[in-house]
């Protein structure tokens, strides 16, 4: 039986952080960063049956062209991910009666729509990235056991070719879904790398008061290439996503509007114009 103090619930009988019970949560999923695009997602259903927000974690579940979608908010960083995919999980394959795992598991298609700046001159801003890989630069996830997932020989080549510190921990390489790959491409999307950091200053190269430990990083990671595959943008959710969803047994993908390049500096003119376009790319591929 899983005890009460791995498991909070609370008085009601909803999952602690995200205030959620099992019916409220439908089987394909959009994440989002920001609570507030949440309704910029939900304004497009067709109906809405359940809404609730606690902290950071807004929830909205509804139909969408006959199809019935969840969207929820994770907040930033791989341990918001970390409280979301293990909440999440529990409300479909764990029986809250009896504090038992399912017999039968249930697995959850997992797209995440978010904002990322790319460290490609040729990934223009306002275009769309998928994340082929989630390259985890954080250490949440080595709190699992990993190594039937990851890319060891992927994280040694970029162990390498960037002369990664390892005191800063070992990166880990997971895949996406392939189902959800083939789902949601298209010759509009660019593939590659999506680089996670633990941080938005230091860990993604930003300096303002504080000298950060490998000031050469970024451009070490713009020229790091496996076979044709590079990195294309980074942020902070992704490899966490992908990495829980795999010990987890659901599909994942991620997706992102480029709002700004980091090699050219330059940000997008009309940032919320190319989220729009990513969010209604996604509805309708969902309701497809």
């Amino acid at each position: 039986m899983i005890q009460s103090s791995e498991l909070i619930l609370n008085p009601d009988g909803s999952v602690y952080h995200l205030n959620c019970k099992p019916e409220h949560i439908a089987h394909d999923i959009i994440f989002v960063g920001d609570q507030n695009r949440v309704e910029k997602i939900t304004q497009f259903f067709d109906s809405i049956e359940f809404s609730t927000q606690k902290r950071e974690f807004k929830t909205q579940t509804g139909m969408y062209k006959g199809k019935r979608l969840s969207v929820i908010s994770t907040g930033i960083g791989p341990d918001n991910i970390d409280i979301v995919m293990n909440e999440l999980d529990a409300l479909v394959n764990v029986d809250f009666a009896t504090r038992q795992p399912k017999e039968k598991l249930t697995s959850l298609n997992i797209i995440r729509v978010g904002t990322s700046g790319s460290l490609q001159a040729d990934i223009p801003v306002d275009s769309m990235v998928m994340s082929k890989f989630g390259l985890g630069l954080d250490n949440m996830l080595h709190s699992y056991l990993i190594d039937k997932i990851t890319h060891p020989e992927i994280e040694d080549a970029f162990i390498s070719q960037t002369n990664w510190d390892l005191k800063k921990g070992r990166p880990y390489v997971i895949s996406c879904s392939e189902k959800l790959e083939k789902l949601i491409e298209s010759d509009q999307i660019f593939k590659g790398f999506t680089a996670t950091a633990p941080g938005f200053y230091g860990p993604q190269g930003r300096v303002v008061r504080l000298a950060i430990q490998d000031p050469a990083l970024n451009h070490k990671m713009d020229n790091f290439k496996f076979g044709v595959t590079r990195i294309t943008n980074l942020e902070m959710e992704t490899a966490a996503i992908y990495g829980l969803s795999a010990l987890l047994g659901h599909e994942a993908l991620s997706l992102n509007a480029i709002v700004a390049n980091r090699a050219n500096g330059t940000f997008s003119e009309d940032p919320y114009k190319a989220v729009d376009a990513l969010i209604a790319y996604t509805l309708n591929k969902l309701a497809e």
